[in-house]
């Protein structure tokens, strides 16, 4: 029968164990001492070695020949521990037998001296699945056990057993393994199995497997089913399941552009490939926290993991996007992985991209903040126009920039209008009212090109429908009639906005241009000071 990989390869010494030095260094040096104690609590995330350890130890403490801490591993005893045949080490799942029934058996039974070892050994997994009524039964017998009875407790929640449990064992953390660690010992076993694995490929499944090396070796049996003598890391995002870096990315590309269409049709195209919308909701929090320390520190080293190509591709994205943008990903998409327990997966994570997409449409804090930001920093887009088919953004207009003045004898006789809608800028000014976000405007601007925001100083503007009639200097006007410079201003106007305006150039009433050609402002002063009866004297 096939043995699985995460058995067959199951460390048999203390030094074996991967990645856990502060466990295995001290449980070898009590040994060698002979200092054994009666109870011991092996606590961490799962597949990191507790089980592993306990097993170790009890053959370590029965072990005819030990060697330097470590069990000979071809002795009758270790043998039998490891077939299973020695009956003075037991092996209980607290989560099958959490009563207080099957507790009081197992004291009962401890009373009794081993038939073959030197320690009979109880390794309780899962302890934290204990009834109250079992742990209390179980604390005399942890307190004070017969002098031949080691108790070794394993649990992934410590923080559920009771202080009186826990003050009562021997306490080892098992820390979870790191990426390096877990893709060096795959790429051994993959040379022990006669097959080849790219580094890329180890590192995927060392960084999937969340620090847990049996479930990296489990992963790994998986990709050993469809491999044909080699493994990559396509090959490892198929049999995985995973969406991949290249889609991760092109989700980041789509939430700063704001284009939500794109990202509907790439979620419905992962969706019905066959990918996890829970799985892919993990990958996107994980990819978004690599942005972040990307974002926010010079180095972040082995604290993202992943090298070459891959890596560069993330910094890139990581420039490109606001911290605050990041910070809102990662907190909606850590907000619908605890929805997705009641939600529809599905659903859930088209609402969250949608709303990433457009930010207005969100009232979280960091959605909040990635707006204000967006509008002191200005030249970042609020929220992106939508693609749909549906609802296609409207062209903007030309704006209606009048040439400059031409000689008499040069200019055409009629000037034909700029189309059918064209509108008398002197007909709209004397409609206009003043516009108080124009100064937004001209910030906005002056961010993009000092020189622009130089050019619009001390410029005002007017709304009149939908028309945006500026009143600036002629070089203001010459620069508009670039088409990027017009783009922009739109840009910035929408931006400030959330409208689209047609520009046009503001022209005063006629009535109070003549009103000021009709009389001199001095002459006015002069006329108000002799009605005020004061003499004025004529040189």
């Amino acid at each position: 029968m096939y043995q699985a990989l995460y058995r067959k390869y199951r460390p048999r010494l203390f030094s074996d164990v991967i990645g856990q030095p502060q466990v295995t260094v001290t449980l070898k040096n009590e040994l060698k001492a002979g200092r054994v104690s009666h109870a011991y609590l092996f606590t961490g995330s799962h597949g990191t070695g507790k089980t592993t350890c306990a097993k170790i130890l009890a053959k370590a403490v029965n072990c005819l020949e030990p060697a330097d801490g470590d069990p000979c591993g071809v002795c009758s005893m270790c043998r039998g521990v490891d077939d299973g045949s020695v009956l003075d080490v037991v092996e209980i799942d607290a989560a099958s037998n959490n009563g207080v029934d099957s507790i009081r058996s197992l004291i009962e039974e401890s009373g009794f001296t081993p038939a073959l070892a030197r320690y009979r050994v109880y390794i309780i997994d899962e302890v934290h699945m204990l009834s109250v009524a079992a742990f209390n039964a179980l604390l005399k017998t942890l307190e004070e056990p017969p002098a031949h009875v080691i108790f070794i407790l394993a649990t992934t929640e410590v923080h559920k057993l009771l202080p009186t449990i826990v003050s009562r064992c021997q306490r080892f953390d098992f820390r979870r393994i790191a990426p390096e660690d877990i893709a060096a010992r795959l790429e051994w076993v993959c040379g022990e199995e006669g097959l080849s694995i790219d580094r890329d490929a180890a590192m995927l499944l060392a960084v999937t497997a969340d620090g847990g090396m049996r479930d990296a070796l489990s992963l790994l049996d998986q990709c050993v089913s469809r491999a044909e003598g080699r493994i990559t890391a396509d090959l490892v995002t198929e049999a995985v399941g995973l969406a991949g870096r290249k889609h991760l990315l092109l989700f980041a590309e789509q939430i700063q552009n704001g284009d939500r269409t794109a990202a509907l049709e790439l979620l419905d195209r992962l969706y019905r490939s066959g990918k996890d919308m829970g799985r892919l909701c993990e990958e996107l929090t994980s990819f978004f926290r690599s942005l972040m320390l990307m974002k926010t520190m010079k180095d972040p080293g082995s604290m993202v993991s992943a090298v070459g190509e891959e890596r560069k591709s993330m910094e890139r994205a990581a420039l490109k996007m606001d911290l605050s943008a990041i910070l809102h990903g990662l907190e909606a998409f850590q907000t619908a992985l605890s929805r997705m327990r009641t939600a529809n997966k599905r659903i859930e994570m088209e609402m969250t991209l949608i709303r990433l997409c457009t930010p207005e449409l969100d009232i979280s804090p960091e959605a909040l903040l990635r707006r204000v930001e967006a509008l002191e920093r200005g030249g970042v887009r609020l929220a992106a126009q939508p693609k749909s088919a549906e609802e296609p953004p409207e062209p903007l207009p030309e704006p209606e920039i009048p040439a400059p003045a031409a000689p008499d004898e040069l200019r055409p006789a009629v000037r034909p209008a700029r189309g059918p809608a064209a509108v008398s800028t002197e007909a709209l000014s004397r409609s206009a009212q003043p516009f108080a976000a124009w100064p937004e405007i001209i910030a906005v601007m002056k961010d993009y090109s000092s020189s622009v925001g130089a050019a619009f100083a001390g410029s005002a503007a007017y709304v009149s429908g939908e028309y945006l009639l500026i009143d600036a200097p002629q070089l203001a006007f010459d620069l508009l009639k670039r088409p990027s410079q017009r783009d922009r201003m739109r840009e910035a106007v929408r931006q400030v906005t959330g409208q689209v305006y047609k520009l046009g150039p503001y022209k005063p009433p006629k009535e109070d241009a003549e009103k000021g050609e009709k009389e001199d402002p001095l002459d006015a002063l002069v006329r108000d000071l002799k009605a005020d009866g004061v003499e004025i004297v004529e040189s």
